[in-house]
């Protein structure tokens, strides 16, 4: 079955959203940092903590993670900085 929706793995890396977890103190500046970015197409990547496995027991009623999902999280903060970058929809 398709997806009504799927990654498209040549889009590149556009603009940050949002502070980097440097400018707000959330790292100890070396490259293994949360980010959130948006892509050339428009879609947005997220790199944050892979907790798939911690999560998936506990998933609210109607959420489902595919087998080529993954569940990360990221500080709030991140996502708060970035709301500046994020249009209304």
């Amino acid at each position: 079955m398709d997806r009504a929706w799927e990654a498209d793995p040549t889009a590149l890396f556009e603009k940050r959203l949002g502070m980097s977890a440097a400018e707000q103190g959330l790292s100890n500046k070396k490259q293994k940092c949360p980010d959130i970015w948006q892509l050339t197409n428009g879609d947005i990547a997220v790199i944050g903590r892979d907790l798939t496995e911690s999560y998936a027991a506990s998933l609210p009623e109607g959420v489902s993670l595919g087998a080529d999902e993954r569940l990360v999280v990221i500080p709030g903060r991140m996502l708060r900085t970035a709301k500046k970058d994020i249009p209304d929809a």
